[in-house]
């Protein structure tokens, strides 16, 4: 038998087990596979071998399912500031439209959405507004907008805004935005709308903020006629302190501020972070409240969108839903569809947003990064008596319509630090390759490097055992090929005359190239093969015994 070649030596031995376990670098492989028979001790380390590799796969197992649980914990810190963006404040009067700005084409228009009216209660209701009746012959105009409504006949802020300071400089209208929201015209300041630049306030106390002071002028307020769901009751405005990224709705988290008080809110940023799926549920997608969320040009670029609020979402959600239904948008909802008319609004609208509030339908997760404000708030009354008669002269009021019309409001930080909620991953990958890595050591001895020397081990046992299997099969096949090859020349052989050449027969054959094929009991063997003259052709003799 010939022996195994050098190369294929070492091949076999990096694929036997007794070899790998003796070089692994895991502890009790070289006492299980080591060198004798089967004993007691052998036995014994095969158990624990066993016993520890089972732990430590459950370990690992518990490990990473603890992970695929997603676990996150909040953490709550403060941290000081030298300086902090002041928020955006946007402020509404209660009453939505002014009595003197209403006219005959607007009752005919909104005063059944409105108002409750029915067009026969129009002159009384007119009469009431210290207007003359609609005179005869009146003919409505043949179209009518509601946002204009609004934008014309609500409380201007150049006629409510009597005083404005910001960190003790004085400030105005122009520092204030106008924007729509379901309450009617309304004025937000620091809404660093068209690239404003951001307020910002280094102090924090009162002086520090924002302070204004207001005339809700109720001499506007409309005379309440029936009682409806938009009917307002009250007197004062409503405040809401909030980012510039997130539009107010104010209609349902507004402050009340009333006349006749000094209103001090202080207020703490907070700035909260949450984690998306699948640890949290915030989201960061970006906002259409268009109906339809693709173009409807394909070439078309989409419009620039919003970043994501929780406000904001509902907001669009709210849009989306009346431009379905109703197939129109109120006048202070974004977004691209028509106003709708006085009769939608009546009919569609309104009733869809109450019945959207009452259900909460509209699932919005919470974004992944927000600022919030919290806030508390104090009063005093004013006018003072000993401060009413100045009050009077400065405003050029009366001391009773100061009473009932004028409002201070003052804004401020408390101070300048701020908290942070911040969400975190419990487990992180590091931790859990960590800990599979401490289990690991504890329990086999192993690192990352024995996981290589296995990997290796298995590769060497496929080559030899499996791709050496395909390699033997196709070796047998080449040879038994060769075998019939040769059978078949044999088939062609011719049969000449015998040649005395020892005890071995000269076969000769003019299908043979010229070669001499020697019988292995031919000795010696000549140096020169026979060649017999076989007509024009030379014959090649063969040495053998005859066929």
């Amino acid at each position: 038998m010939k022996p195994t070649s050098g190369p294929e030596e070492a091949r076999r031995s990096a694929s036997d087990i007794r070899m790998f376990a003796s070089n692994c670098s895991m502890h009790g492989l070289g006492h299980v596979f080591g060198p004798g028979s089967l004993s007691l001790r052998r036995g014994m380390w095969a158990a624990a071998v066993v016993l520890s590799v089972a732990t430590f796969l459950y370990q690992v197992a518990e490990r990473v399912r603890y992970y695929r649980e997603f676990h996150h914990q909040t953490a709550l810190d403060e941290r000081e500031s030298h300086r902090l963006v002041f928020p955006a404040v946007t402020l509404c009067n209660i009453n939505p439209l002014r009595r003197s700005r209403l006219t005959p084409n607007d009752l005919h228009w909104a005063g059944s959405a409105l108002l409750g009216l029915d067009p026969a209660e129009h002159p009384a209701f007119l009469r009431a507004l210290g207007r003359p009746p609609a005179p005869p012959g009146f003919m409505p105009s043949p179209t009518f907008d509601m946002a204009q409504l609004y934008a014309r006949a609500g409380h201007s802020l150049d006629d409510m805004l009597l005083d404005c300071r910001f960190r003790g400089e004085p400030c105005g209208p122009e520092n204030f935005t106008t924007i729509f929201t379901r309450m009617g015209k309304c004025y937000t300041f620091n809404s660093g709308a068209d690239g404003a630049e951001l307020l910002t306030t280094t102090r924090g106390g009162m002086g520090n903020g924002l302070d204004i002071m207001l005339d809700v002028q109720q001499e506007e307020y409309l005379p309440v006629w029936r009682d409806n769901e938009e009917t307002p009751f009250e007197v004062g405005i409503r405040v809401q302190i909030h980012s510039q990224e997130e539009p107010p709705i104010i209609d349902q988290l507004g402050l009340g501020v009333s006349p006749g008080y000094q209103t001090f809110v202080s207020c703490q940023q907070q700035q909260l972070s949450f984690l998306p799926p699948p640890w949290g549920d915030c989201s960061s997608a970006s906002l259409n409240p268009n109906y339809e969320p693709e173009p409807s040009d394909p070439l078309s670029s989409p419009s620039p969108s919003l970043p994501y609020t929780l406000m904001g979402c509902r907001l669009a959600c709210e849009t989306r839903y009346v431009a379905r239904k109703c197939g129109c948008r109120m006048m202070y909802m974004p977004g691209d569809a028509p106003v709708c008319s006085p009769q939608q609004y009546k009919n569609c609208a309104h009733p869809a947003i109450d019945a959207m509030l009452r259900k909460d339908s509209c699932a919005c997760p919470n974004p992944c990064a927000s600022t919030r404000y919290a806030k508390e708030l104090s009063m005093v009354r004013i006018p003072s008596r000993a401060a009413a008669r100045f009050l009077a002269r400065k405003l050029n009021r009366s001391e009773a319509y100061i009473a009932e019309n004028v409002l201070a409001l003052d804004i401020f930080f408390e101070a300048l630090n701020y908290e942070t909620v911040e969400q975190k991953k419990a487990y992180e990958m590091s931790e859990l390759l960590g800990d599979i890595g401490g289990q690991m050591g504890l329990f086999i001895g192993a690192s990352l490097l024995t996981i290589l020397e296995i990997l290796d081990y298995l590769c060497e046992v496929f080559r030899d055992k499996v791709l050496g299997y395909f390699w033997n099969r196709r070796h047998s096949q080449r040879h038994s090929s060769t075998n019939l090859l040769q059978e078949g020349l044999g088939s062609h052989r011719t049969q000449v005359p015998h040649l005395s050449l020892g005890p071995s027969p000269l076969l000769c054959s003019e299908d043979l190239p010229p070669l001499l094929v020697l019988s292995p009991r031919l000795s010696p063997p000549p140096t020169a093969p026979a060649t017999l003259s076989h007509g024009s052709r030379p014959a090649v003799c063969v040495l053998g015994a005859p066929p």
